[in-house]
């Protein structure tokens, strides 16, 4: 059974706990929070401040995105009692294993993510160490963009290498996925799923959030 991650880069700010109250009524499983800092990334979103402003005010656990430059700088301030994943690109750290044990020194679940263009081999002398492996089916920087389809075979591929060798990583997707491709990406082997603008953009956003989770349990 796969969970649904909601990203709260597409809700509307100016009433952010309430709508990701409405995507957690719907059986959201993980909040998503996509940080940007227009450097590795052509956006900038938000920081810490943000993401602990809606501690208490939700049940959901955070699962940290750091699309960012030298993410070690700034792992220490998105570490909270909420937080149950830290997850740094592959393309932004010199010495993957080193964050890794890092973010699991400070009582946090570790994740790498991978660009669409960047291959599973980047990480195989790691993945006996992650907690979580999240494929991008977008390019990252911006929501709301098309679906990336070879993303499919990255999932199947790597679920492949997981249950073969005997890893316990969870496989996390994030870019493009709706209500139109949502259980497609769940039968490659994704476990957690994040979506954005198909849930906070729906009129109503706990129907939408029911309807997707349905769709992968």
């Amino acid at each position: 059974m796969s969970i649904l991650a909601p990203s709260i880069l597409s809700a509307d700010f100016s009433r952010l706990a309430e709508d990701v109250s409405l995507a957690e009524k719907g059986g959201a499983g993980l909040l998503h929070m996509d940080i940007m800092d227009g450097h590795f990334v052509p956006n900038i979103s938000f920081g810490p401040a943000v993401m602990k402003s809606l501690i208490g005010k939700t049940e959901l656990d955070f699962d940290v995105h750091l699309m960012i430059e030298d993410p070690d700088k700034y792992i220490d301030r998105f570490v909270t009692e909420q937080t149950r994943y830290i997850v740094v690109h592959r393309e932004t750290c010199c010495h993957l294993y080193r964050t890794l044990r890092r973010i699991r020194d400070e009582g946090m679940k570790n994740g790498v993510a991978l660009n669409p263009a960047t291959p599973l081999c980047m990480i195989e002398d790691v993945m006996d160490e992650l907690d979580l492996v999240l494929v991008m089916s977008v390019e990252p920087g911006f929501s709301g963009q098309k679906f990336i389809p070879h993303a499919l075979d990255k999932i199947k591929k790597l679920k492949e290498i997981r249950d073969r060798m005997g890893y316990s990583f969870k496989i996390e997707i994030d870019g493009g996925v709706g209500p139109d491709n949502i259980r497609e990406v769940a039968l490659a082997g994704a476990d957690i799923i994040v979506a954005g603008s198909a849930l906070f953009g729906a009129e109503d956003i706990t129907l939408r959030t029911k309807e997707m989770s349905d769709m992968i349990r």
